[in-house]
């Protein structure tokens, strides 16, 4: 991974297992993409619901060049279901902006002002 990680736990104790999980996507979203300009993992441990345990929420954001993509508070409350779901929504994103590098994406032309009929074809 050639690009710094900025990795941050929020109201729990970091363990090696996460921290290592959270690399590894890095560096597949980023052998996937191209070199990041920037990477921000947040991971923290939301407060308690009334009906619910204590739901783990995941933050991406990268920076490519001309894009920044973000992925916000993806929540479970299993710290693994969160971190999975964040880094497959930020998948889907860089495929969209690897799509348009490429000019794999087709975009509309507009629709052409209609023009009066020509008299001959009457």
């Amino acid at each position: 991974m050639k690009t710094p990680l900025h990795l941050r736990f929020r109201g729990f104790e970091p363990s090696e297992s996460l921290t290592h999980i959270a690399v590894e996507q890095v560096r597949r979203l980023e052998a996937f993409a191209g070199e990041f300009m920037a990477c921000r993992v947040s991971i923290e441990q939301l407060q308690k619901h009334q009906h619910q345990g204590r739901p783990y929420g995941v933050s991406i954001d990268i920076t490519l060049p001309g894009y920044e993509l973000a992925v916000n508070r993806q929540q479970h409350e299993d710290v693994y279901i969160a971190i999975r779901d964040a880094f497959l929504a930020m998948h889907r994103q860089l495929e969209t902006v690897v799509e348009k590098r490429r000019g794999q994406i087709k975009f509309h032309q507009q629709a052409s002002p209609v023009t009066e009929s020509n008299p001959q074809s009457r």
